[in-house]
């Protein structure tokens, strides 16, 4: 199944992704209100006839009250150009490394990304599998993980480089408004039962940056959710973001970074394309 939030006539809805056509869910005002449902419940909601996917504006799917989790340098490659372009030595966390984006940075597939180009000069890619729960649980076992994903979907961790290096650590530079995008659907848990094997690519304007398969992720899908769920609840709807591949911007030689008029892809194979051009305003210069 894939399930999706749209737009039609003004309108916001819940829906499932058939061919080329939607159906709208019944009984739900969003998509959070379906994850949340018992399964059996889930199972029981009846949905319209489908409206053309030509005649509706997929959104985010999913918009959650709590901030994004996320994994920082969750590939081995990812590590290892983070240490080689800051001329340290690779060392591998005994735990997955967790941060936060904040909600309001959630973008829909398609739209156009605005950024402050004053704020910042070096807005970065990062490409990552995202994961959906789907049962309110804590200490999960790794061996019960993956029973209680909801489903999958692609996430763009839009990076402000300058920022996260300014700051400190790495709230402030990932969490600005609209560095998430997010889509453009949900995949069902049980349309993909082995998330490790997944291919993760990023292309800007149709050029591969990122590549490389789930498998090569350091702390596989059900271990993040067995480690974040140590002690602390999780809730249907929340969002873990799962690290990204080597081949980011600031990683590379010369460094590159996102330019106005730049369309951006994440493309992860079972689930679907994350498309979004990107907006950079011109700094603001002092009066003469």
């Amino acid at each position: 199944m894939r399930y999706v939030t749209f737009e039609h006539g003004g309108r916001v809805r819940p829906g499932l992704l058939d061919g080329d056509g939607v159906s709208p869910l019944l009984g739900c005002r969003t998509l959070l209100d379906f994850v949340r449902l018992a399964e059996a419940d889930r199972a029981a909601v009846l949905h319209e006839a489908p409206l053309p996917l030509a005649e509706v504006r997929l959104l985010a799917p999913l918009r959650p009250h709590k901030n994004v989790f996320c994994v920082g340098r969750n590939y081995l490659g990812h590590a290892e150009e983070i240490a080689r372009a800051r001329g340290t030595e690779l060392k591998l966390p005994p735990v997955p490394t967790f941060f936060t984006k904040a909600p309001t940075a959630i973008a829909d597939p398609e739209q156009t990304v605005h950024f402050d180009g004053a704020l910042s000069t070096q807005y970065d890619w990062e490409a990552e599998l995202a994961v959906v729960i789907g049962t309110r649980c804590k200490d999960v076992s790794e061996a019960d993980a993956l029973g209680v994903i909801f489903g999958y979907t692609c996430l763009n961790d839009l990076t402000a480089r300058d920022l996260q290096q300014l700051h400190g650590q790495w709230f402030k530079g990932k969490s600005l408004d609209e560095s998430a995008p997010l889509g453009p659907w949900v995949v069902s848990a049980d349309e993909i039962p082995d998330p490790q094997a997944l291919q993760v690519s990023l292309r800007v304007n149709g050029v591969v940056k990122q590549q490389a398969p789930t498998a090569q992720m350091i702390f596989s899908v059900a271990a993040i959710v067995a480690s974040l769920s140590r002690g602390l609840t999780l809730e249907p709807g929340d969002i873990i973001a799962t690290g990204t591949p080597d081949g980011v911007g600031f990683a590379r030689t010369p460094p590159e970074f996102l330019r106005d008029g730049d369309t951006v892809e994440v493309d992860i194979s079972g689930i679907g394309v994350l498309r979004n051009a990107i907006a950079v305003g011109a700094p603001v210069t002092a009066p003469a």
